[in-house]
């Protein structure tokens, strides 16, 4: 892949969070210097920062998925929070921290976290299939025992191949583009971590599901699903868009050595008509709630998280239609 000088040069001169992606994903480095960068992750910037607002009970906010106390605080801040336990080890996750870095965390979580749904045990998740995908995700990355819940995650599929936050409640029988997305992702993770391929009918299930939609449409109509799936805005969270759609197929895609479904060609169309001139792409409205700390550019400016993104994405289908 061929990077304008000066794009290359924005893009290394990042937290190594995003540094060692971009020196994997888009500079093609020997593996031993981005495991180096990915090494420095724990240690300095975001990672570090983050560590350090670790409990000496594991959690992070005294909390599994809400601060402790949030329900209770009249002046709590809009918006869901993003400090919570869940939402930390999300982070530290994606970010490539070493999972050597949080010691005995598995641990002291399974002895000391509870859901805020039912008080139930954190490692076996809850109801929410988002709050479940991560779960799933960071107890194979920490080395807990995610099994059942893996299981959990094959018997919640819906009919008509996805999942649905809100089917567990009995709001809907039908699956969501976001539900759908998370539990993928968390799947592929868990299997890529642990080696457990039991999941990945599933798997496929829900990325057919996404497919069959081409990740943007209503399959009924073929209308766009919503305005979502075009905006782009890092960190993510939990929510749905094209871009972190192509991303995860991207993933398993490499994960299979299998190559891009045409299926994907309009929302990679979407995704490019995004690139700016100068190659970046600008960051969209951030969710809202209280987070520890920026880790990526304003509004309106332009963003690495997402330039990192957009650019492996489009590099990857690239070079596939050129073979």
């Amino acid at each position: 892949m061929t990077i304008e000088p000066r794009l290359r040069e924005w893009l290394l001169d990042s937290d190594p969070a995003l540094r060692w992606q971009v020196e994997r994903d888009l500079l093609g480095l020997p593996a031993e210097a981005w495991v180096l960068t990915r090494s420095r992750v724990a240690r300095e910037g975001f990672g570090a920062t983050l560590l350090s607002h670790q409990d000496p009970d594991g959690q992070w906010a005294g909390g599994a998925h809400f601060p402790a106390g949030f329900f209770d605080d009249v002046d709590r801040e809009p918006g869901q929070p993003w400090v919570a336990t869940s939402w930390s080890l999300k982070d530290l996750r994606e970010w490539g921290a070493d999972a050597a870095a949080l010691g005995d965390t598995a641990a002291r979580l399974d002895a000391s976290c509870r859901w805020e749904y039912d008080d139930l045990p954190f490692w076996g998740g809850e109801v929410d299939v988002c709050i479940n995908s991560y779960t799933l995700a960071a107890g194979a990355w920490l080395g807990a025992d995610v099994s059942a819940l893996a299981r959990w995650f094959v018997e919640h599929r819906l009919d008509d191949g996805g999942w649905n936050c809100e089917a567990e409640e009995g709001h809907s029988v039908r699956s969501s583009f976001h539900s759908t997305l998370n539990a993928v992702r968390g799947l592929l993770d868990y299997e890529r971590r642990t080696g457990d391929a039991s999941v990945r009918d599933a798997r496929r299930g829900g990325e057919e599901y996404l497919l069959r939609r081409r990740l943007m449409f209503r399959e009924s109509t073929g209308s766009l699903v919503d305005g979502f799936v075009t905006e782009f805005v890092y960190p993510y969270r939990h929510r749905y868009s094209a871009l972190t759609a192509l991303d995860h197929f991207r993933e398993a895609a490499l994960f299979e050595g299998s190559a891009p479904d045409a299926r994907l060609a309009e929302a990679v169309e979407a995704v490019r008509a995004a690139r700016q001139p100068d190659g970046t792409w600008l960051q969209g409205a951030p969710l809202p709630g209280r987070t520890w700390f920026d880790v990526d550019a304003p509004e309106g400016e332009p963003s690495r998280w997402l330039t990192l993104i957009g650019t492996r994405v489009l590099a990857w289908w690239d070079e596939s239609r050129s073979r």
